[in-house]
């Protein structure tokens, strides 16, 4: 790791302008558990840091239909607080471990868009909006991709508003070492109808939409066949037994909806 300087903003103002105004290349720093470890491989060499942990980003609210959590907020608090959303509370009390989720903050995650991490499919599913300081986004126009998404650059993520389900559950199978998900399903029912998202088995998240239209149409789900085209073959999994976990992680998840 090199020497960097580090800018402690109180306001998204200042730090939006801590960002545009440094010297060579600035990043953002939520939680850390992905942009620190790049920094000590050298696989990011920032010359500025921007601290978000001052600007009052956290917190949870139900406003009308919707539960809006602070980009700041961090993992634990989600899964203690989130009461509205049970299967979204449930789901950050399964991110990493102890100091994981003591640290990692949801808007630090759906930021970094990890192929496998859990808060995407959740914003998915739960047909999320991504406030930032320059606008919104709406969750099906967010995930572009393996660690991309719609954030212009130095576009700070300030809250995020979940949609109420009348039922929603989380299922995943884990990595047993960084417990990421190998494959990770989110299942909502609204009233307009059903999402799933689909997180782990693919380069970044996506919709499940053959399963929504089989709940949609009242169909058993039991023998759904997720096509393993253009899902991941790694040293952890191939593509055909993430395609299989697809379908046992929505049993999974369609059993713990009560």
């Amino acid at each position: 790791m090199r020497d960097f300087a580090l800018h402690r903003p109180t306001s998204v103002a200042a730090a939006a302008a801590a960002f545009s105004g440094a010297q060579g290349e600035a990043a953002f720093i939520a939680g850390g558990h992905t942009l620190i470890p790049a920094m000590k491989s050298r696989l990011r060499m920032p010359d500025a840091l921007v601290d978000l942990s001052g600007l009052g980003l956290s917190g949870l609210a139900v406003d009308g239909n919707r539960l809006w959590i602070g980009a700041m907020t961090t993992h634990a608090d989600v899964a203690a607080k989130a009461s509205a959303i049970p299967g979204l509370a449930c789901l950050a009390a399964g991110i990493g471990d102890a100091q994981v989720r003591n640290r990692g903050t949801i808007g630090g995650s759906l930021a970094n868009n990890d192929p496998a991490a859990d808060y995407p499919a959740a914003a998915l599913a739960l047909d999320a909006v991504i406030e930032t300081d320059r606008g919104a986004h709406a969750a099906d126009d967010f995930f572009q991709g393996m660690f991309s998404t719609a954030l212009g650059d130095g576009e700070i993520i300030t809250r995020v508003g979940f949609a109420l389900p009348q039922q929603s559950s989380y299922a995943k199978f884990r990595h047993p070492a960084s417990r990421y998900a190998m494959v990770g399903v989110y299942v909502a029912r609204h009233a307009s109808g059903w999402r799933v998202a689909v997180t782990g088995a693919g380069p970044g998240v996506f919709r499940w939409t053959d399963a929504e239209a089989a709940l949609d149409a009242g169909r058993d789900t039991a023998g759904l066949v997720l096509a393993a085209d253009d899902l991941n073959s790694d040293i952890h999994a191939s593509a055909d037994y993430r395609a299989h976990l697809c379908g046992v992680m929505l049993k999974q998840a369609l059993a713990t909806l009560a």
